[in-house]
């Protein structure tokens, strides 16, 4: 515990950002992190409680009070040891996690929470720029081939252990770059892919091959999903030649809103939007690009996809920006005594929101209108919850004027044709099916094939996916050698 009085003497100290005017004008990141003399500060709020709730609050359990303690007394240098214990790639979390284990810090019963977000973040920035990430090839080889079908934080995380323990790991993934959703999804004013590209060279170094622009399976002609792909291999061909394979893809089936008038040209799916910015930040030149620019945009779904069309749109110059939520407008503080330590319903205002976006609540779009083929405006209604269903407020009718609709409502299952294609069964929820169990955990119906991810558990968060693929590696490592030593 770094000091005994520390949570009474210090406050909370957030991370600041960059002004909307400097940081609208391009896409990189703009969050000012905590310097060292800040983060030791922060770090000695940390209580070191008997009982960390959180560290059960973080899906990868990171150890939290240790390292916390480490940065109180400036050993940087074992606090990225802790860290890496349980997270392989904590620049990520430390950048787009909402911090679970915020809300179940026990200072946040009746204070404000430690910073644990933002020490995590100071911390692999620190090693980065020490030098101390450096590759962890393996002492031996197995002779164990292994392929990862999807190149997203689950895959990347099995990856990495398995070829840490010596087996040789092949990574397929259907875009033209490594990173699944992080890539492709992940706007670069939340996170620059430079942070993926040297994680990737490490892990070349550690001796994972990366095989981009192959698609597993038959891809759907008619599939809105990304897929950059130019070559193909099938489920047989994988099965041949591995000893195991993990399908750890995203969930990228977009939930849609088959109303009247869906049809009309400029309604797109968040989906299809946010990845052609990346593309384009990257260097590419993308014919017939979804702009926003001059446009009265309507972002339909209040979540962070929603958040992100948002502020891409704001960089696009947008005319207006409106994000439409269905559910009711949450309230400003979370009822602590009946929430804690679990995640609060709260209003949450994202750094896109600050940058210009009005917020409508308990609205539903009743039909897209329309002129010559073009989306011109959206009819909506009010709506309000009765006998436990969300239902029509009469006399709220009202007619929005757009030019460009984004349906970011969330994502239903991944694209089903790679999880068929292997003939695995499928959960109620279109998502394969796997336990978690300690022992055959992560297994499918079929033989040595393995899901994690939200391939397995549906749309989830980045530090879901590392833990779910952190384990699938230690399941599969088990299955090849009768035995792991890899942390579960």
């Amino acid at each position: 515990m770094g000091k005994v009085t520390g949570f009474m003497e210090f406050e909370r100290l957030e991370e600041g950002y960059k002004p909307v005017p400097e940081r609208l004008k391009n896409y990189k990141e703009f969050v000012i992190g905590l310097d060292d003399g800040q983060a030791k500060v922060q770090a000695a709020r940390c209580m070191d409680c008997g009982t960390p709730f959180c560290n059960s609050g973080c899906p990868v359990n990171n150890i939290i009070p240790d390292f916390n303690d480490l940065v109180f007394q400036g050993d940087w240098h074992n606090a990225i040891t802790v860290l890496h214990s349980t997270n392989n790639f904590p620049e990520f979390t430390g950048r787009i996690c909402p911090a679970p284990c915020e809300a179940a810090c026990t200072l946040n019963v009746n204070d404000d929470a430690v910073g644990i977000k933002s020490i995590e973040h100071a911390i692999i920035d620190r090693a980065w720029a020490e030098g101390w990430v450096q590759p962890q090839a393996p002492q031996h080889k197995t002779g164990k081939k292994i392929a990862v079908v999807g190149s997203g934080p689950a895959g990347l995380a099995a990856a990495q252990q398995l070829a840490r323990v010596g087996h040789d790991v092949t990574v397929f993934e259907k875009n033209d770059r490594i990173g699944g959703l992080l890539r492709y999804g992940i706007p670069d004013f939340k996170m620059e892919k430079n942070h993926i590209d040297r994680r990737v060279a490490q892990m070349e170094a550690e001796g994972v091959t990366f095989r981009t622009g192959v698609v597993v399976g038959d891809w759907p002609k008619d599939s809105k999903v990304t897929n950059w792909a130019k070559a193909s291999i099938s489920p047989a061909e994988l099965q041949k030649d591995f000893d195991a394979v993990v399908l750890t893809g995203g969930s990228e089936q977009s939930r849609d809103l088959p109303v009247p008038g869906r049809e009309l040209k400029g309604i797109h799916f968040a989906m299809e939007f946010l990845p052609q910015q990346n593309k384009v930040n990257a260097g590419d030149k993308l014919k017939g690009q979804i702009m926003a620019t001059g446009k009265h945009v309507i972002v339909i779904g209040g979540g962070d996809t929603g958040s992100d069309c948002v502020g891409t749109s704001n960089r696009h110059g947008a005319a207006s920006v409106t994000q439409f939520e269905v559910m009711p407008q949450p309230p400003e503080e979370e009822n602590k005594p009946l929430v804690w330590p679990y995640w609060p319903l709260k209003l949450r205002t994202s750094s896109s929101h600050e940058e210009g976006c009005v917020r409508e609540f308990a609205i539903s779009t009743k039909a897209f209108l329309g002129d010559k083929g073009q989306v011109t405006g959206l009819q909506t209604v009010h709506v309000e919850f009765k006998d436990g269903k969300l239902v029509e407020i009469p006399g709220t009718e009202k007619t929005y004027p757009a030019d460009l609709v984004l349906l970011a409502m969330g994502f239903v299952n991944p694209v089903s044709s790679v999880i068929d294609s292997f003939g695995v069964d499928k959960d109620a929820r279109g998502n394969a099916k796997a336990t978690t169990d300690f022992t055959g955990g992560y297994a499918t119906n079929v033989p040595k094939v393995f899901a994690a991810g939200d391939m397995r558990r549906g749309q989830s968060l980045v530090v879901w996916a590392i833990r779910e693929g952190r384990q699938a590696a230690r399941s599969v490592d088990e299955f090849l050698m009768g035995f792991s030593d890899l942390p579960r």
